[in-house]
């Protein structure tokens, strides 16, 4: 679905004068500003620790650390940045647009409403300032001044899902369903057929109209089966029916897809005991709310960053413990690189919510990420001591701990996702995997072996699993000839994975057959050029087929990747002295034939 409501780039205010014009003519707009924002009810102290930086006395140095921090993504440094640019120049109607865009999408909307009205008395026509304000009024139940501000927030299709649906809302709040109704029903352009019949479902709901929102709701969940918004609506307005049995098919159907999702796994224990979900909406506020969540969660998937962030700002502000909007929101910011913020977001989350795990669970890695090792790992494993039962925050724990390399930990964590889950569940493919690697490492390959056959059980020919099991054999020198077919396959289903490619490369190696492995690793080489396993076997058969010169030259580069550290010797030892004659292929009676 196409949903881009707003030109958030476009200006219509003059330019600055002087040095200052100049420098915003290079298009700084694009370096959103954002600083983190207070949560609005705090519920535990914060783990996010914000660097700390200061401002500058002259208005020019602030302006060139906010253009800095802005092509750094140091969001909460460039919000400052430009509000001290603003004190030093307060009627300048385009740093004015710049703070009320870092102000809006910092969730400081007190200071966003004041500079949207500096706007739109310098700018009439600046749609965003008017959608603020028109939200601003909603909130304070001000319905018709919010009208009267959306229809000055864009024209055509631009208005049409953003300014309808509000709009649409404003009458629910007026008590005029009907009213709500039929504006719904402004929203004729087909690509919008799923939000209509979404909205309209949802406020007939709220008029009592079962009826209508029976047959709505059905039309937006056949549209929309693979959105949990859309999939957790219908199960409740279901449920609420006195149709236990419906809603959980549909809620069933989505777990088939996405296994265990916190919202579905509640929704499911709370049917089980016949007992009717609240309803998604239940006021005109949680609905305004739902339209703008249900706009920015659009524009992540589009790519629109910066207008995901502000309508997804702006449903916060209307319904502050959404946790879909939260979830959403604070992803967002991970995928900004703004895990400070991130941070904050999700410890947002309401300690009602099923997602609150979750959100605990993504701050732990986030502290990973931030460099914060210790501490992250203490916090995953809290949870996992706080909630024994709990399969995703082990599953994390176990990641966490294999990417550091602490393969008997992360085994056990592993083993514990494993015990906690249904057998032989397909999705569990991935944990034997990650096991099987774990106990690799650890030399413990009978148990490595058997997870990795489990894996294969669960999802035969999946490429990773292929690939691993069958270079493992290869290394080793047994079954050859499944492993040979193991790798082709592989690479049949991922022919430009440098990896897969590689070890395809290195099985004919092993075999002897250095025609064939100089064909696949020159091509591994080309598909992931820094990896230096890859480098290292492309130097070995250079030296088989005598082409000496290169093969150095290919250790030594295999040497300047950072290779393993175990790995390092050999290759420093082959760069000296070269490989022995002697050296024969692994197992050469067991040689496939025919290729394999």
């Amino acid at each position: 679905m196409d949903l881009v409501p707003f030109d958030f780039a476009s200006r219509r205010s003059p330019m600055p004068k002087g040095a200052l014009r100049r420098a915003l003519m290079a298009g700084i707009f694009g370096l959103m500003a954002v600083a983190p924002a207070q949560a609005a009810t705090p519920q535990r102290q914060t783990k996010s620790v914000p660097r700390p930086f200061a401002v500058s006395a002259s208005p020019a140095g602030n302006y060139l650390a906010a253009l800095s921090a802005g092509a750094q993504r140091d969001t909460a440094a460039a919000a400052t940045y430009f509000r001290e640019v603003l004190r030093s120049d307060p009627r300048n109607p385009e740093l004015i647009e710049r703070a009320f865009v870092a102000s809006l999408a910092n969730g400081n909307m007190n200071d966003s409403f004041g500079l949207a009205d500096r706007l739109v008395a310098r700018d009439k026509n600046n749609g965003l300032a008017h959608l603020v304000l028109g939200v601003k009024a909603f909130k304070a139940k001000q319905f018709s001044n919010a009208r009267g501000a959306l229809a000055k927030s864009g024209t055509n299709r631009q208005r049409d899902i953003t300014a309808i649906l509000i709009n649409a809302w404003s009458y629910v709040g007026s008590n005029d369903y009907k009213r709500a109704l039929e504006t719904v029903e402004q929203l004729r352009d087909p690509r919008f057929a799923g939000f209509r019949d979404y909205h309209a479902a949802l406020i007939a709901d709220l008029s009592k109209n079962s009826a209508e929102a029976g047959r709505r709701m059905k039309a937006a969940y056949e549209a929309e089966k693979q959105t949990l918004r859309v999939v957790d609506a219908y199960g409740r307005f279901l449920s609420r029916q006195g149709q236990y049995e419906e809603a959980k098919k549909v809620f069933r159907a989505y777990d088939e897809m996405v296994p265990r999702h916190p919202m579905v796994t509640a929704a499911l224990a709370t049917l089980e005991q016949n007992k009717p979900l609240p309803a998604t909406v239940r006021n005109s506020q949680q609905g305004a709310a739902e339209v703008l969540y249900g706009l920015g969660a659009a524009g992540t998937r589009q790519g629109d960053e910066l207008a995901s962030v502000i309508y997804l700002r702006l449903s916060q502000y209307l319904d502050a413990e959404n946790p879909l909007a939260i979830i959403t929101l604070a992803g967002l910011y991970e995928q900004l690189k703004q895990n400070e913020i991130a941070i904050d977001i999700y410890e947002s989350m309401p300690d009602s919510s099923p997602l609150r795990s979750n959100a605990d669970i993504q701050i732990g890695l986030l502290l990973e990420a931030l460099g914060r090792p210790e501490e992250a790992e203490k916090h995953l494993a809290a949870i996992t001591v706080a909630s024994p039962k709990d399969i995703e925050a082990f599953n994390a724990l176990g990641n966490l701990q294999r990417t550091r390399k602490e393969f008997a930990k992360a085994a056990e964590a592993y083993t514990k996702v494993i015990e906690l889950s249904p057998p032989n569940e397909r999705s569990l493919w991935p944990i034997y995997y990650f096991r099987a690697i774990s106990f690799e490492r650890q030399k413990q390959w009978p148990k490595a072996e058997a997870d990795f056959l489990k894996a294969l059980e669960l999802f035969p020919n999946q490429p990773l699993v292929l690939n691993y099991l069958g270079y493992s054999w290869v290394d080793q020198g047994i079954r050859l000839e499944e492993a040979f077919r193991m790798l082709q396959k592989a690479v049949e289903l991922r022919p430009t994975d440098g990896y897969i490619v590689d070890s395809l490369g290195w099985a004919h190696y092993k075999l002897g057959r250095y025609d064939e492995a100089l064909r696949e690793l020159e091509r591994a080489v080309e598909l992931k050029p820094g990896d230096p396993t890859i480098n290292d076997h492309l130097g070995d058969v250079y030296w088989k087929v005598g082409r000496r010169l290169e093969a150095g030259f290919q250790w030594n580069h295999a040497r300047d990747l950072n290779p393993e550290p175990e790995d390092l010797p050999r290759i420093l030892e082959k760069i000296k002295n070269g490989m022995p004659d002697d050296v024969k292929p692994a197992a050469a009676a067991e040689q496939p034939k025919n290729g394999g």
